[in-house]
């Protein structure tokens, strides 16, 4: 290599770490034109096209850098996001593939890896969810769950997925989940209350939601949910409608579809857990 070429090189990655994108775009083009030969370079560039929204751009760079490299992981992790930024899910999918099909000669992916990966199902559960395909979607979230359990924000998804396919009790275990990987989580708290209050269980449920306010105090689908809750328990004894039962269906406020029910109230914690930023949902990570 040549000291112009070294001095290029230099400078290039100088600008790109420090964001400085115009300035080490310059000097990346000027080393294309000598040669073609770096796959670091087509990386570099490929995640500067990808900020700017040029997806197709940034598609082949990363491209290149793998046939450049095919053990170039984050140039694969970056070609994978960018599939799916394009709508190409097979294509992602056989990139991640392919990652951890190699991750034997490298050792265990690192965190970045696993995390970028895990959005990555992440972002392939909504496609799923959003065409209606509810157990690919909740498949995609459980592959999500297993590289980051500690992932607080994606293991309130999948219970929420849980819970509108009607099975409760794992609902309640990834709710659980996101409750221990980030005590002050308070979404995950409310959820979880709600998914207590329908398996019959209003004293558990009121403890979550009393937490969720702990940490939160303007929670406005936890101060509805204990509103509720205290209706029902000061109402009239002979009262069948609001009086709690053994079973717990007196609690279960889901299926009665009042305006202030249970329904409506996670329907507002889903609206409220999603606004939720990701540093805050993950707060508890290791």
């Amino acid at each position: 290599m040549d000291d112009r070429l070294k001095q290029l090189l230099v400078l290039g990655r100088e600008h790109y770490d420090r964001r400085e994108y115009d300035l080490a775009e310059h000097a990346l083009r000027q080393i294309l034109e000598k040669t073609d030969r770096f796959a670091d370079v087509y990386n570099m560039l490929g995640v500067i096209l990808h900020e700017r929204g040029d997806f197709l751009g940034a598609e082949l760079h990363f491209e290149r850098a793998v046939q450049l490299n095919e053990h170039y992981t984050e140039a694969l992790l970056n070609l994978a996001v960018t599939y799916n930024d394009l709508g190409k899910y097979e294509a992602a999918r056989l990139v991640y593939a392919r990652i951890l099909s190699g991750k034997g000669e490298k050792g265990a992916l690192d965190p970045f890896a696993r995390g970028k990966i895990a959005n990555m199902h992440a972002d392939l559960a909504k496609a799923y969810a959003d065409a209606g395909c509810t157990q690919e979607a909740i498949a995609e979230l459980e592959r999500a769950v297993a590289l980051c359990p500690t992932f607080a924000d994606l293991q309130l998804r999948l219970g929420t997925m849980y819970r509108e396919a009607g099975n409760l009790a794992l609902a309640r275990e990834h709710y659980t989940a996101a409750r221990d990987a980030n005590p002050r989580y308070a979404p995950a708290r409310v959820l979880l209350g709600a998914t207590l209050l329908s398996l019959g269980d209003p004293d558990q449920a009121i403890a979550e939601w009393r937490e969720a306010l702990a940490i939160d105090p303007d929670n406005r689908t936890a101060k509805m949910y204990l509103r509720k809750v205290e209706a029902q328990r000061n109402a009239r004894p002979g009262d069948a409608e609001s009086s709690p039962t053994a079973g717990g269906e007196g609690w279960d406020a889901p299926a009665e579809a009042t305006p202030t029910d249970a329904r409506d109230l996670l329907s507002t914690t889903k609206a409220d857990a999603a606004a939720e930023t990701d540093p805050a949902a993950r707060e508890g990570r290791s």
